[in-house]
């Protein structure tokens, strides 16, 4: 459903950044194991969550987000504006009993699902475009309502005779989006934009109501879009230098805006209630929409195939989506699936392919094997981690070296604080593209240095982050 203005062009302005806002906006619908029996599905939606004001007292979740950025528009541009969250409904499981009513159950068995009562979601997305020029002052406001509803749906056995229906209640949700604008002081025609989305809904709770009431009066996953049609946005993290501090006093309540869309350009900007850096993207690997990203694909993917077949029919029941998520993890390619591995972004250019002419190769690096990449490894005829040496208090170290480990304050995490003191041995002597010194070492303690040690899974540490003891 959408409310206001579109102007022509809007949608495939933010269709670049889409993908993005949908994984921010689905984030957290459905969790691993992807059945609603699971603990992990009691605490969904954790993010841009808008509740009634009347209930912000009772929990963590706010009422309301606040954009401010930057903008330097051309003459005659419009800034549109789109808003998008989910509408909670709530889906409850009724059996139809001999005497043609129907009766609420806890599940409702079928041949390839079982299905359970469980918070369904729709998505809702509302717009508004203004010339920038009425921006300023009052600005424009969008009240918008979506009304309560229910809906049924009727479920048949297999062999199509009715048993059952599923009920779907939607609550009533009401609130507003406001635009405005003010010029920045000095010579720059620039302005600061503040965009407020806030839930009005007077819904209030009776007695003790935990979140899991107040969902189906929220806007959940809310995010913003903001386009320019003529003109640039600025960036929250690295403006020009005239702008430092202007971008620096904006104040962003709940959410943060970024540069979205194609690297390069700064028409656009993504609202969003998790910290992105500008332009963000999706991994190209990613096979699909896995709801619960927090985790890595892989893993899912894998734990997900390796489900019991009644835990996949009681996902399958849970939800669409995650009847989806089962199907993808049943059905992915090995190939596909090896690609989730991992992927090394940064070689990509150095390593595709290059022009045929004689003249355009690249030079030889010096100690190199001919054709081999620099940042091979093998390569190098004068690096070898498992016989270089390096000097530590005038004492040469290397595989085989034992040492004591003094983790330095400048790199020390919680782990480190752990290892101070302890004693190690050195398994190689590994150099970086920055002429940096890493050694890699098992401690001497560890009941598992031996799987480390065969899985080439080390603790790494610089050189004056030991000190050198006896060797073995």
């Amino acid at each position: 459903m959408t409310t206001g203005i579109r102007p022509d062009g809007a949608t495939d302005r933010f269709a670049a950044a889409r993908q993005v806002a949908d994984a921010v906006l689905f984030e957290g619908y459905v969790l691993y194991p992807y059945r609603a029996s699971a603990a992990k599905n009691r605490l969904r939606w954790q993010f841009g969550v808008l509740v009634p004001p009347g209930w912000t007292a009772a929990g963590a979740e706010h009422a309301h987000q606040r954009t401010e950025c930057v903008m330097e528009p051309k003459s005659g541009a419009r800034l549109s504006a789109e808003l998008r969250f989910l509408h909670a409904q709530r889906r409850t499981v009724q059996r139809l009993c001999p005497d043609g009513e129907f009766e609420t159950v806890d599940e409702l068995e079928l041949p390839d699902r079982v299905l359970v009562p469980w918070d369904e979601a729709t998505e809702e997305r509302l717009t508004l475009d203004a010339a920038v020029t009425e921006l300023t002052g009052a600005g424009r406001t969008l009240p918008f309502t979506r009304p309560a509803s229910e809906q049924t749906e009727p479920v048949h056995d297999a062999d199509g005779r009715l048993i059952g229906r599923l009920v779907r209640r939607r609550a009533r949700i009401d609130g507003r989006i406001r635009l405005t604008a003010s010029p920045l002081d000095g010579p720059y025609a620039a302005l600061r934009l503040t965009a407020t989305v806030e839930n009005t809904g007077d819904w209030t709770p009776s007695g003790t109501t935990d979140r899991t009431e107040a969902l189906p009066h929220a806007l959940i996953g809310a995010h913003l879009f903001l386009g320019l049609s003529a003109g640039r946005f600025l960036s929250q993290t690295d403006p020009p230098e005239w702008a430092r501090a202007a971008v620096a006093s904006c104040r962003n309540e709940h959410t943060w805006p970024v540069l979205a869309g194609e690297p390069g350009r700064a028409d656009v900007v993504l609202s969003a209630p998790i910290i992105l850096e500008d332009h963000p993207a999706i991994a190209p690997e990613s096979p699909g929409a896995l709801y619960d990203a927090l985790e890595i694909d892989e893993i899912l993917a894998l734990r997900t195939a390796a489900l019991t077949d009644q835990e996949k029919r009681e996902a399958r029941g849970t939800d669409p989506r995650a009847a989806d998520v089962i199907t993808l993890a049943d059905t992915m390619p090995p190939e596909v699936l090896d690609r989730l591995h991992g992927a090394v972004r940064a070689l990509r250019e150095v390593t595709g392919p290059g022009p045929e002419a004689p003249g355009d190769q690249a030079p030889e690096v010096p100690g190199t094997r001919p054709g081999t990449p620099w940042w091979d490894p093998g390569g190098d005829r004068d690096v070898d981690p498992a016989t270089d040496r390096i000097s530590i208090d005038g004492r040469p170290v290397g595989a085989g070296s034992r040492v004591l480990l003094k983790p330095g304050r400048r790199r020390t995490d919680a782990q480190d604080l752990f290892l101070h003191g302890r004693t190690a041995l050195v398994e190689a002597v590994l150099h970086d593209v920055d002429g940096g010194v890493h050694l890699a070492v098992t401690l001497e303690d560890d009941p598992g240095a031996d799987i480390r040690r065969e899985q080439g899974r080390f603790l790494y540490f610089q050189p004056d982050e030991l000190a050198p003891l006896e060797d073995l």
